[in-house]
């Protein structure tokens, strides 16, 4: 199961990576993503082979953005990938079938030609967002209805979403908000991500 609140780190938010991670698990996050671009690629994969075993004795699966070789090397649960990371199906194949593939999604034609091998979708920006400065044009609510429709795997929202969003994220039928600020930079990360799992659940 993806979702329903899966978290990305921030190596810029105040609170560092591994305990953004911590802070998210014990918060109910059903994923964690390591992604940070700058990082050297022996340094990630050291953060996710100190971060699994913590994470998978709290139930929640690590990712790895776009770094297909560390998400290898350390066994992660899944690897996330962006439009211009590679071909899925070819990522697929070096992953194997065992790890999780998200991909992200930023419009509907992109989501009508989505490969079977991919499990879950990252569908946005919702809104523009600061934490991404090169992402793509917001799509808004309606576009993320749409591309939900389009695709026969889990939608995750992603873009500027925070706790009153819940409601209309629903409405969209996805299946879970990706976030990363709302947590990463809550002045209580766990706290703040427990609401979110909450909201999620009652409303």
């Amino acid at each position: 199961m993806i979702g329903p609140i899966y978290v990305i780190t921030d190596p810029g938010a105040a609170l560092s990576v591994p305990d953004q991670a911590r802070a998210a698990a014990r918060g109910g996050a059903s994923a964690v993503q390591l992604r940070d671009k700058t990082a050297s690629d022996a340094d990630l994969l050291a953060l996710a082979r100190q971060l699994l075993p913590e994470l998978r004795a709290q139930g929640v699966k690590l990712f790895l953005n776009d770094r297909v070789e560390v998400a290898l090397a350390a066994g992660a649960d899944g690897l996330h990938i962006g439009q211009g990371d590679g071909d899925p199906v070819a990522i697929r194949a070096r992953i194997g079938a065992g790890m999780l593939l998200g991909l992200s999604i930023e419009t509907e034609a992109q989501a009508s030609r989505l490969p079977g091998c991919v499990d879950y979708i990252g569908a946005g920006p919702v809104r523009a967002t600061a934490t991404k400065p090169d992402a793509a044009a917001p799509i808004g609510f309606d576009g993320l209805a749409r591309i939900a429709r389009l695709v026969a795997v889990p939608t995750l929202a992603i873009g500027g979403l925070s706790r009153a969003d819940i409601p209309a994220l629903k409405a969209a039928g996805v299946a879970g908000m990706a976030v990363v600020s709302a947590v990463t930079r809550a002045a209580d990360p766990e706290e703040a991500c427990r609401a979110l799992v909450q909201d999620w659940r009652q409303k």
